[in-house]
């Protein structure tokens, strides 16, 4: 089993906006671009709306059947590890692996020591095509590369073990996830990220490495663009050159999360894809779908997770409608506003709220419908949009979910206005920019 080329992780909070989500893959692939959706959805979120590993999988195969869907379609355990990923197995066939906890913390010196003499031979000067200056691999350096990750890679070598003695290797897919960590990894340190896992014998579709600058939550990327460019088309090349070098799958490719609303940086990412021969590639008829999509997924390729904006869809939608829907979302942001330091905890290291910045739950009962749905929305040429407003909106899930069958019932009266704007957000926000020609 591999994965295409492009893929896109489409999380849904609530489960309830599947055939939409779907409807902007459809569109892109009209426009002769093959992505493949992937529904993810975490423990933790499943724990604070009180959903199962099962629910996702519903969501995805009635959306399918619905909209006659008839290309590839995974369900992603996201950020799963050896104590979690149990309830996932069953329903799940993508799987991602969070190992990144476990990164610095040393491994055994015998286990180094095996490692470094194995992979002795990239001491020295390392040239990589695609990269410009060659790397100085001392075995110093080598020994503190491996010390940092053998760890964490090893973990995740148990996780795919652990999944595998349940289900056929060939009926999932695998990413490992070292994203939520406080530092960057460089190219260099991903190249042997990557021998370790062609050690372990994971045979990873997805890596996806903690990239330089910030990746806040629903807000666009906050850093040099110039310096997240050059680690993006480094660690492309990177892969090319490890999936030769150490025998991983001809499919392996960079995986972006926290990629939703990331404007700035879609531009540069468009660019190292078609620089490395992995950007949009037109289909064929739609007879040969299924013989072009296992030829496009050779060579490399981009996943990127999209989650949280789905439910932002839903509250401006709710906002857009007016009535008992601007209601609804006014009493969210009012409730979010007095449990502000119990809903952004679990997201403090992606989050970036200024308090000062946040209006009044007074003030905000005046709103109408454009008013709302304008700061709440990602539009940097509106003067009324407040990235603090949305971020806050982000982490206010939990409110909604305990609001049981009255946010659900409106999600059901007013799926109109709120299909559309799922729909436009994943194309035109996202897909068009970083995959359509």
């Amino acid at each position: 089993m591999i994965l295409s080329r492009y893929s896109i992780g489409i999380g849904d909070r609530f489960g309830q906006q599947g055939k939409a989500q779907l409807a902007a893959i459809i569109k892109a692939r009209e426009q002769g671009v093959n992505i493949t959706p992937v529904w993810n959805k975490s423990q933790r979120e499943h724990t604070i709306i009180g959903t199962r590993p099962a629910d996702t999988r519903r969501e995805a195969d009635e959306a399918v059947k619905a909209c006659g869907w008839d290309g590839p379609y995974f369900v992603d355990a996201d950020h799963v590890g050896l104590t979690s990923v149990g309830p996932f197995v069953k329903h799940s066939d993508f799987f991602t692996l969070d190992v990144a906890h476990l990164i610095a913390k040393t491994a055994g010196e015998s286990e180094i020591n095996a490692f470094i003499k194995k992979y002795r031979k990239y001491a020295g000067s390392l040239s990589i095509p695609g990269i410009d200056a060659p790397f100085d691999v001392n075995e110093e350096r080598l020994r503190a590369l491996v010390g940092k990750f053998l760890l964490a890679i090893k973990e995740a070598g148990k996780i795919y073990r652990l999944i595998a003695a349940a289900k056929r290797t060939d009926t999932f897919l695998t990413e490992i996830s070292l994203d939520e960590t406080v530092e960057p990894q460089s190219p260099l340190e991903l190249l042997f990220i990557l021998a370790i896992v062609s050690d372990e014998g994971i045979p990873i579709q997805t890596i996806a490495p903690k990239f330089v600058g910030r990746f806040y939550k629903g807000v666009d990327y906050v850093g040099s663009v110039a310096k997240f460019a050059r680690q993006f088309e480094e660690n492309l090349a990177v892969i090319s050159f490890a999936v030769k070098e150490f025998g991983l799958p001809e499919s392996l490719k960079l995986s972006l999360h926290s990629a939703s609303d990331k404007f700035s940086i879609y531009g540069v990412i468009k660019t190292a894809l078609k620089k490395f021969d992995a950007g949009p590639v037109r289909s064929v008829s739609p007879g040969q779908r299924g013989k072009d999509l296992v030829r496009l997924s050779n060579g490399a390729g981009l996943h990127f997770k999209t989650a949280g904006t789905t439910w932002l869809e839903e509250i401006i939608s709710l906002a857009m409608a007016g009535g008992e829907g601007l209601t609804m979302a006014k009493r969210i942001y009012a409730r979010a506003l007095l449990r502000i330091d119990e809903l952004c905890e679990p997201y403090a290291t992606v989050i970036d709220i200024d308090r000062t910045r946040l209006p009044g739950f007074k003030v905000v009962d005046k709103w109408d419908e454009v008013k709302f749905a304008a700061t709440l929305r990602h539009d940097k040429s509106c003067k009324d949009y407040n990235q603090h407003f949305r971020q806050l909106m982000h982490v206010a899930y939990k409110i909604a979910a305990e609001m049981g069958r009255r946010y659900l019932d409106l999600l059901t009266q007013y799926r109109g206005i709120i299909a559309q704007n799922v729909t436009e957000n994943i194309y035109e926000r996202h897909i068009k920019p970083v995959l359509l020609v």
